[in-house]
């Protein structure tokens, strides 16, 4: 099996967005940007690799955009057989180091209205995808809903359990995040006052030059004791203008997410996953639930 990522490449025009297209001179052919794993790669790292490689872009990954499935025919590429490619909506932040140099592997890149990129791509699946970024709107806030890594077991800590810390497994787990939300764009960290939440984010707050901003509705015990004023927190944290992480805790999370997706008309399971260091992608648009995506812990 070839695994691959990529991505929905978009721009603002105007009111309008564009979408990123890209020419390929070995095949003649227009596709979106995407591009095969390397080995032990997670796909949201390699979808911003390739694309940023292919496009010159810089880019902030947004909602998944789902998967295709296609057969590579013998003597089409150095690599044949079964290939899935994962896709996501990525917003172009700016021109990376380099910006783009045609090369031998994409000579151009195009930007498009949706309509016209529909027309120019080559392959059916890439239509597919392009046609699952247009369903919902471009424009969506992102939060990032993070429960805090493992920080050891509760029973064997006798102090205040505020003050309970991350685990050697938790520090990991932390680091392995300071690495990997960084590729969604965030540019706001908000926590439970606990020192395990500060502690998962506090070095990602620091790369991106930032505090985090601690708020006890986000804790267990506030938000048992108020949970309409936590969504109004949610709420008002997503409404600004920068995507943001929000770290909280295991019995916050479920009614968080159960109670967003509730108010924008979805059905929610018997369960919402949240184990600890996993994370919710929630996309909103004018304060409603479009779409949400979960991340299992690194």
């Amino acid at each position: 099996m070839i695994r691959a990522a990529g991505a929905v490449l978009w721009r603002l025009d105007g009111d309008r967005p564009a979408v990123a297209v890209v020419h390929r001179p070995r095949y003649d052919d227009w596709s979106l940007p995407k591009g095969k794993l390397r080995d032990g790669e997670d796909a949201p790292s390699g979808a911003v690799r390739e694309v940023s490689e292919e496009t010159g872009c810089s880019v902030a990954l947004g909602r998944r955009l789902g998967e295709v499935d296609y057969v590579i025919p013998p003597g089409a590429a150095k690599r044949y057989g079964p290939k899935v490619v994962e896709y996501w909506a990525a917003a172009a932040t700016g021109n990376g180091p380099t910006g783009f140099t045609p090369n031998d592997e994409v000579d151009r890149v195009e930007w498009l209205p949706p309509e016209r990129a529909a027309q120019l791509l080559s392959y059916p699946w890439d239509r597919t995808v392009l046609g699952r970024f247009v369903a919902l709107p471009a424009t969506t806030a992102t939060l990032l809903l993070l429960r805090h890594a493992r920080a050891g077991d509760r029973d064997e800590w006798h102090a205040d359990d505020r003050l309970r810390p991350l685990s050697d497994v938790g520090l990991r787990q932390s680091a392995a995040l300071r690495g990997w939300l960084p590729l969604f764009g965030p540019r706001r960290v908000f926590s439970a006052p606990r020192v395990r939440c500060v502690e998962t984010v506090r070095e990602l707050a620091h790369d991106l030059g930032v505090g985090v901003v601690e708020d006890e509705l986000l804790a267990d015990e506030g938000y048992h004791r108020d949970p309409a004023a936590a969504l109004r927190l949610l709420l008002d944290i997503a409404r600004g203008d920068t995507p943001a992480v929000v770290c909280s805790q295991g019995k916050v999370i479920p009614g968080l997410v159960r109670a967003l997706a509730e108010r924008s008309g979805f059905e929610v399971g018997d369960e919402v996953p949240s184990r600890k260091g996993s994370t919710w992608l929630l996309s909103l648009y004018r304060d409603r639930l479009v779409a949400a995506d979960h991340y299992p812990p690194p």
